[in-house]
């Protein structure tokens, strides 16, 4: 089923951004095909996931990354929702915190054997999911800086404000998720 769904949202994905690159080509929007050719890229990293034996993602972390690809890549930058609504970013930031978040959760499920999962500390796991989604939001950040100086200047339009408000959404969407598995530790 995960191979299936992969592959189905990758497919759609592809075709709405390529389609997104043919407007924008016809425009001759050079920001828009920059942003639809990312589109394509990141859409087909999941798919690397098919080589793996055993795949550590559910299937709800799977549409997850794909709903973040949709609002971030389609809806934020090609429909220009970072313009038209000003909160846009900022909810973006503490959904990728939030995911970074499950994702670390789905790591340590994968990585600490059950027995061990039983004597660590909530702690411990509350540090390690929270840490996984600023450090997420951290790195998207440096991906903004990094595009203004080289590509475009339209990711920190606000500068420093921007980046900190980004941050402290990242933060939020993490602590949520650091205390939803520390509450529900036996569980994950």
């Amino acid at each position: 089923m995960k191979r299936k769904l992969i592959i189905i949202l990758g497919a759609i994905f592809v075709l709405l951004m390529t389609v997104a690159l043919i407007i924008h080509i016809m425009h001759d929007n050079e920001s828009g095909r920059r942003v639809a050719i990312g589109g394509i890229t990141v859409s087909a990293l999941p798919m690397l996931l098919l080589f793996l034996k055993n795949n550590p993602f559910n299937i709800p972390i799977i549409i997850g990354y794909y709903v973040f690809l949709f609002c971030a890549t389609f809806l934020g930058a090609t429909l220009h929702f970072y313009v038209t609504f000003k909160w846009w970013d900022m909810a973006l930031h503490f959904y990728a915190g939030l995911f970074a978040g499950f994702i670390g959760i789905a790591l340590y499920k994968l990585f600490i054997p059950p027995e061990v999962r039983k004597v660590v500390s909530r702690w411990i796991l509350f540090l390690f999911v929270l840490s996984l989604g600023t450090f997420a939001n951290a790195l998207w950040e440096i991906y903004e800086f990094a595009g203004d100086q080289t590509v475009t200047r339209t990711m920190q339009k606000g500068g420093n404000t921007d980046t900190m408000g980004d941050l402290l959404f990242g933060i939020a969407g993490g602590l949520l998720a650091a205390i939803y598995a520390s509450s529900q530790k036996q569980k994950v």
